[in-house]
């Protein structure tokens, strides 16, 4: 939202300056994101009079001009522009003046015959990209004034970012009545009077769709002249505000629009058939809208039509076939409060995304089109001048909406925001917020105002005071509530903890969508059931996601696209699964990790990244279970991971989640030739922790074997630890594996497993006997479970 500081200044005038003003809306929540001036510098450029126009005697694309610029001497000026006309008022640059892009007029020969000067275009004057032809003043325009002066360029425009609640300050009276509230000042508003008829022209108006439009303002106004010209203060006005003007009447509804926040329509009336009728489209009805563009209609989509055919898509865009023309000299003025759950999402739908739609989703007020349309009526007469007819309002009574009044207590506002605020001021506060107050014991019974869908309850009333206040004025003192320690739970590892470790090996953390796209999802998680949203921002984001590696590989991808060539990523989000009439949430740990092992250092020379490194972050944030025994690992295919390369992670034998290389279709779309490894755990089922169990220390002395194995390449180092485990029985104290071979000596086919057993019991010195038994059982059970040998040496 753009709005001119000397637009809003002529509503409301505090005696600060455009920064102390921008602080001022910031610090109230309209949140002020720039401010930039209207016009780039220039200099000696000043309000001209066409006197002459012939053409060049040397060149048929130039004219000759004789230029009256009030400097005492008729200006000689040659000029290529095709509008340039005899008494046309345009901004002259004298010879030494120096125009917005930089440049300095000189006096020049052109084709033989001097030029003294420059007949200025929109954009030499940075007011726009128009550059071709002269800029075509009013009439009005006084000859030899400074144009800058003239044109009131020393403005600035004040660029707001406003929440989704604040749809009322989406105009300029919206903002100056803030600003108006923050400094106890009045508001000035334009005399708006209703506008009398001078005919009886009504044109019949039905509202089938009662509770989509519970108001629709029109008026008839007749014979305007086709030739009028938006005068330049209200083309300034619009273009400051990020609009550009097109026709005298469209631009008047686009003023009112910015001016009072009520979006309007015009319709050439002579073109509309037997009456408006406000109705709901029906299955695959078609309309053309003003960009040229034919859509299909469902059956929750609001039309403006007439006898005939459908005339816009209400609340949010014209048809080809309904707007003003150069031509037109009749007019329909509409000025409807369209409900905001009857447009919510309908824009979005077709692609659209509009000034009317943008106000209107947001909530308009529902007794402002009958003040709106008085205002369009008299600018548009004194523009291009008609004969107004009576104003007509449908309105049904039911479906508006009821503005409930509130009780607000002083004592809850103190209690809120710490601190006591005066009866009167608070009083005053909203009061000039335009809210309606009736004394309360202890008290008011407070009445929101039409524009403020805001405000329902009595904190949203607080809010209001404290923000109007100023949330600065408001002290800082200690809490003043009992505090009361969280329960701290030892059977679950904190998310907490999970984060710290993952950052203490290398990962940074990522935040992602939980949003993605039917396809992307479906890659990723499989044919099962979605969780879709019933108005999607786009396509893009229409589902929400059974996986977090999507997001995560578009955050890698980003990363290693910008020359980052060593990614480690990590998130904590949910995973989000349909059921019949609700939602499953499961809590997840992903990570994503490309490049090499190392960052670039002189000591170890660069090895990426492995199965075996990812491998070993899960461990490592897995160790403050202290369930690490009883995780293991199963190859098993995942359409997403390479195969060979892919694994589910298991504790206690149930799947917890999935870690292994990206598949290579997938890396060859994320468009980069790194090698990529994700993991993916439930934290739930992950992260449950053992209570921890005091256990002495041995007093006695531990004893080692080691022993050396020969067993097939098929089996697995877990499958070993597990067998040697089940078969050492309660003396296995510890058990390490400090060697694999392959080689020389070891049959194909075989690896070569080195053990260490270490031994200890907590009530005896074990002897070599006891050793001797337990290396022959482990032996026995690895020869009768997987066929291992001993190694001979």
């Amino acid at each position: 939202m753009n709005i001119s500081e000397q637009w809003l200044r002529e509503w409301v005038d505090p005696d600060t300056d455009a920064e102390g003003l921008a602080h001022q809306l910031t610090m109230a929540g309209l949140e002020v994101e720039s401010i930039e001036p209207v016009a780039a510098e220039f200099s000696k450029v000043l309000v001209g009079k066409v006197l002459s126009v012939e053409r060049h005697p040397d060149a048929d694309k130039l004219t000759l001009c004789q230029v009256d610029a009030g400097t005492g001497e008729t200006l000689q000026i040659i000029c290529g522009a095709p509008n340039v006309y005899k008494d046309m008022k345009a901004a002259v640059a004298l010879v030494g003046a120096r125009l917005a892009e930089g440049s300095k007029i000189r006096a020049a020969r052109i084709r033989g015959v001097q030029s003294q000067g420059m007949l200025c275009s929109a954009r030499e004057l940075g007011l726009g990209d128009d550059h071709d032809g002269v800029l075509d003043l009013d009439p009005s325009a006084p000859v030899g004034a400074s144009f800058r002066e003239w044109m009131s360029l020393d403005d600035r425009v004040i660029k707001f970012d406003l929440t989704p609640n604040r749809g009322d300050c989406f105009c300029v009276a919206g903002v100056a009545r803030d600003v108006a509230a923050i400094n106890r000042l009045p508001l000035n508003e334009p005399d708006i009077s209703d506008v009398p008829d001078q005919n009886k022209t009504v044109f019949p108006v039905e509202v089938v769709a009662k509770d989509a439009c519970p108001s629709f303002s029109s008026r008839v106004v007749s014979g305007i002249r086709p030739d009028a010209r938006t005068p330049m203060w209200m083309c300034e006005k619009l273009r400051r505000s990020g609009l550009r003007p097109i026709h005298p009447v469209v631009d008047v509804t686009n003023f009112v629009m910015l001016e009072l926040g009520q979006p309007l329509h015009a319709f050439d009336l002579d073109i509309v058939t037997g009456g408006i009728r406000v109705r709901y489209a029906k299955k695959n009805e078609k309309l053309t809208l003003l960009d040229g563009r034919e859509i299909s209609l469902d059956t929750d989509v609001v039309l403006v039509a007439d006898h005939k055919r459908p005339l816009a898509i209400a609340g949010i865009m014209g048809g080809e076939n309904s707007g003003v023309t150069e031509q037109t000299r009749n007019v329909l003025f509409e000025a409807a409060y369209w409900s905001p759950m009857a447009l919510a999402g309908r824009a979005r739908r077709f692609g659209l995304h509009t000034d009317a739609s943008l106000r209107f989703e947001r909530g308009v007020d529902p007794w402002l089109q009958q003040k709106a349309i008085h205002r369009a009526t008299a600018l548009l007469i004194d523009i291009a001048g008609g004969e107004p007819g009576p104003l007509s309002t449908e309105c049904s009574s039911k479906h508006m909406p009821a503005r409930d009044p509130i009780m607000l207590r002083a004592q809850r506002i103190d209690r809120l925001l710490g601190v006591e605020i005066a009866p009167d001021e608070v009083a005053a506060i909203l009061s000039g917020l335009g809210m309606l107050l009736n004394d309360e014991d202890g008290g008011w019974i407070v009445t929101p105002p039409g524009h403020r869908f805001d405000i329902a309850i009595e904190e949203d009333l607080i809010e209001e005071v404290a923000r109007i206040y100023g949330y600065d004025r408001i002290p800082e003192k200690p809490p003043r509530t009992v505090m009361h320690m969280p329960e701290v739970t030892e059977s679950r590892v904190a998310e907490s903890r999970i984060r710290s470790v993952m950052i203490e090996r290398g990962y940074q953390e990522a935040m992602t969508y939980s949003f993605i796209s039917t396809d992307l999802d479906r890659q990723f998680a499989g044919d099962g059931k979605q969780a879709e949203l019933i108005n999607p921002i786009s396509e893009e984001l229409a589902v929400m996601r059974r996986s977090l590696w999507p997001g995560l590989l578009e955050a890698a991808k980003n990363n290693l696209s910008r020359q980052q060539e060593r990614v480690r990523l990590f998130e904590i989000g949910m995973r989000y699964y349909s059921q019949d009439i609700d939602f499953k949430e499961v809590n997840t740990l992903s990570g994503v990790v490309s490049g090499n092992r190392l960052p670039e250092q002189w000591a170890s020379a660069a090895k990426s990244v492995d199965l075996f490194d990812i491998k070993g972050d899960l461990e490592a944030v897995l160790r403050p279970t202290g369930n690490i025994s009883s995780l293991s690992y199963r190859a098993e295919e995942n359409p997403v991971l390479r195969p060979g390369q892919s694994a589910r992670a298991l504790m206690d034998g149930e799947p917890i989640g999935w870690l292994g290389a990206l598949h290579p279709q997938i890396v060859q779309q994320m468009d980069t030739d790194r090698d990529t490894w994700l993991f993916e755990v439930d934290i739930d089922a992950a992260f449950a922790a053992k209570i921890p169990e005091f256990q002495g220390i041995s007093r006695y002395p531990s004893i080692r074997r080691d022993i050396s194995i020969l067993v097939a390449e098929s089996v697995s180092v877990a499958e070993i630890q597990a067998t040697v485990r089940q078969a050492a029985g309660e003396l296995l104290s510890d058990l390490l594996i400090f060697d694999i071979y392959r080689g020389t000596g070891v049959d194909s086919g075989l690896k070569s497993v080195a053990l260490g057993l270490i031994l200890q019991d907590y009530s005896r010195t074990l002897t070599d006997t006891d050793g001797d038994a337990v290396v022959q059982a482990v032996v026995g059970q690895l020869h009768k479970s997987h066929q291992a040998n001993l190694r001979e040496r």
